[in-house]
């Protein structure tokens, strides 16, 4: 089981100025109206004895009052002073989420948890590409990769499953990790744990646990063509004014991978200039409002994933950076039989004797392609959309996929 982190007691242990924890209470009351101590420590996350030392402020200060009580909790609101004073935070800054965390303590977790010292075997790597063909070598130099925590760079012919290899790497990873809610740095608050990136642990509860901390599973981070400069700095919303991580802020203790690299909106000259010294040095540099810069972790193993030749994209110098190189070639006949095979197991169709050798022909001497891991999904796609239009069962035969390549495949003739 996974140790939680312990809660802190007093304000101080949090290591986020109590001033901070006070103003971000009453904003809560205030968006929310009257709430329990109970709630309030559940809505911020922080122990019994931090919210009473935040209560005992509001009251002697005249922004909250008591509403009643519920056995020998109390329940409070804003007073109407503390509403005047909720309006002039909210102004400024309208996050009312959990209690963050300082940045200090969050560069020591990143650490403590650092994806380079997690521990990968041969099975683990077994588990996560079970749904591809791979070879030996390929396994190989991947398990070398995943160990290094560093980077790799996929590279190859479009259609050899470079994209579903990248996708695939994060689930080799057995163990998990401690995410934020949020992380606080000179009174700004970024927020960190993001739902769609990062999965929590299911019925995972520790009594006196620090409850700013979410145990997830190591984070999956996937970007393409949509990549920007932007989304690699700090997202400042101009509506509720505060911040949200970067993606490699996000990804930390994880995984970061760039599908299509060369193909993004932001030219891989510029990201690969921008990542030098987070790929070198492990660390990186954010900006706050007024130029103040910080540093973070860049504790991620990174996946380039491209079919443009690594020599056309990078010099020698970012090459060197990235310490794997994976080359993704096509399938081998027996492999693509394989893919073949398990295609249509999974469809739940069945394919007659000799076809598969017949269809290896056909694109190779007859289309004049390559065999590419991608190509018995896509046929069996092209079967089955044949079939839906004629009604009629779908049928995996030396003319449904003939039929299937022409459908699928340029013409090897000049046009």
């Amino acid at each position: 089981m996974e140790l939680g982190l312990a809660m802190p007691q007093e304000a101080p242990e949090t290591g986020i100025r109590k001033g901070f924890l006070e103003d971000l209470a009453l904003k809560v009351l205030y968006l929310n109206g009257e709430m329990s101590l109970v709630e309030l420590s559940d809505h911020l996350c922080l122990g019994p004895g931090v919210i009473d030392g935040i209560f005992q402020f509001l009251r002697k200060e005249q922004l909250c009052e008591v509403k009643g009580m519920v056995g020998s909790i109390h329940r409070i609101a804003a007073s109407m002073q503390g509403k005047m004073r909720a309006a002039e935070l909210l102004s400024l800054s309208q996050y009312a989420g959990q209690a963050p965390v300082s940045i200090a303590d969050y560069k020591i977790r990143v650490r403590a948890q650092t994806v380079q010292q997690s521990v990968v075997r041969l099975e683990d790597l077994a588990r996560a590409f079970h749904r591809l063909v791979l070879s030996d070598d390929v396994v190989s130099q991947l398990g070398a990769a995943v160990v290094s925590g560093t980077s790799v760079f996929l590279h190859g012919p479009s259609g050899t499953g470079k994209t579903s290899i990248a996708d695939s790497i994060a689930a080799v990873y057995t163990d998990n990790v401690w995410i934020p809610y949020a992380v606080e740095v000179d009174n700004q608050t970024i927020s960190v744990y993001d739902p769609g990136v990062h999965h929590r642990v299911k019925d995972f509860a520790v009594e006196q646990s620090d409850r700013r901390w979410v145990l997830c599973h190591r984070p999956r981070v996937f970007v393409g063509g949509e990549l920007s400069a932007a989304m690699l700095d700090l997202q400042y919303n101009q509506a509720s004014r505060f911040y949200t991580a970067p993606l490699q802020m996000k990804a930390n203790n994880g995984v970061l991978i760039i599908d299509d690299f060369g193909r993004q909106r932001m030219g891989a000259e510029e990201l690969l200039n921008r990542w030098m010294t987070p790929l070198d040095k492990r660390i990186d540099y954010l900006t706050l409002p007024g130029g103040r810069k910080f540093e973070i972790p860049f504790d991620l193993f990174a996946v380039f994933s491209t079919n443009i030749n690594p020599r056309q994209l990078a010099d020698d110098a970012f090459l060197r950076r990235i310490p794997n190189k994976i080359k993704v070639d096509y399938a081998t006949p027996a492999q693509f039989l394989k893919i073949l095979g398990r295609e249509c197991d999974r469809r739940r169709l069945s394919c007659e004797d000799g076809v598969g050798d017949q269809l290896i022909r056909f694109i190779t001497d007859e289309m004049k392609q390559p065999l590419c891991p991608c190509h018995p999904a896509d046929l069996l796609n092209q079967i089955s959309w044949a079939a839906t239009f004629r009604a009629e069962p779908p049928r995996v035969n030396s003319g449904t996929l003939e039929q299937a390549c022409r459908s699928y495949f340029l013409s090897s003739e000049k046009e």
